[in-house]
């Protein structure tokens, strides 16, 4: 994103994102439940202690990738907090965020679990021993799910208030967290988001080999946008501007 901002921009943004979040969740389900893989102390790793595989995968992942600067982009919010500094100069087009701290707005470790916590409707029962894979495209989807809340979280934050500055610096400064969300919340958008995501997910499975992949509903993609994704969006929306400089 540039210093310029516009709302039109970033809901298109956003709409690009949700392909790749439908597609992660898709190839997730191509393995089983495979519950072995979450389970404390069952990694396999030496040293790992109590952890999970899917917790040794994920911290793996997010150390290497701080190393080569994601975390230095506004909308990359990892989900552990203790990670290495670059070791590369990241350089970033100006911005027009507002916000000293880009983790203020962080809703990672809250995306971590909803998308555990669907895992069960996502997958087929049972145990594959695809462990290494299903951890692998957890983490994948784990941070698709987050570039798309936490850039509607920072952009459409700032892009509503300079929409009306007046009344959003007022909320804000009363600390008004219901009021800060019923100016953000618009649901005719969300039922559009809704109805979209619908007819995608069939989309992109319409010409599926069903005698090798497994074909998903939509239901479980809209209930994890309507549960967790939209609601987690906005609570980051919120404690933007409740930081915003």
């Amino acid at each position: 994103m540039t210093d310029s901002i516009s709302l039109d921009q970033i809901a298109a943004r956003l709409e690009a994102l949700e392909e790749t979040i439908i597609m992660r969740f898709i190839d997730r389900a191509q393995f089983a439940a495979n519950s072995v893989a979450y389970e404390r102390g069952r990694s396999g790793f030496s040293g790992a202690g109590d952890r999970s595989l899917f917790e040794v995968r994920l911290e793996a992942q997010e150390r290497m990738d701080a190393e080569f600067g994601r975390y230095e982009v506004p909308e990359e919010r990892p989900v552990n907090a203790t990670l290495p500094a670059p070791r590369r100069t990241v350089h970033l087009p100006p911005s027009p965020l507002q916000i000293s701290d880009y983790s203020i707005v962080s809703q990672s470790p809250a995306i971590r679990d909803a998308y555990l916590g669907c895992l069960s409707e996502l997958c087929a029962a049972g145990d594959d021993g695809q462990y290494g894979s299903s951890v692998e495209l957890d983490v994948y989807a784990i941070q698709a799910i987050a570039r798309r809340v936490h850039f509607g979280a920072l952009y459409v934050a700032e892009a509503k208030y300079r929409s009306n500055p007046v009344a959003y610096h007022e909320a804000a400064g009363s600390r008004d967290t219901e009021r800060l969300t019923a100016m953000l919340t618009r649901s005719e958008v969300e039922q559009r988001i809704i109805d979209r995501l619908e007819k995608k997910v069939a989309y992109l499975q319409q010409h599926v080999n069903t005698d090798v992949r497994r074909v998903i509903g939509a239901e479980v993609i809209v209930t994890f946008y309507r549960k967790s994704v939209i609601p987690l969006t906005k609570r980051g929306q919120v404690a933007y501007l409740l930081n915003r400089r």
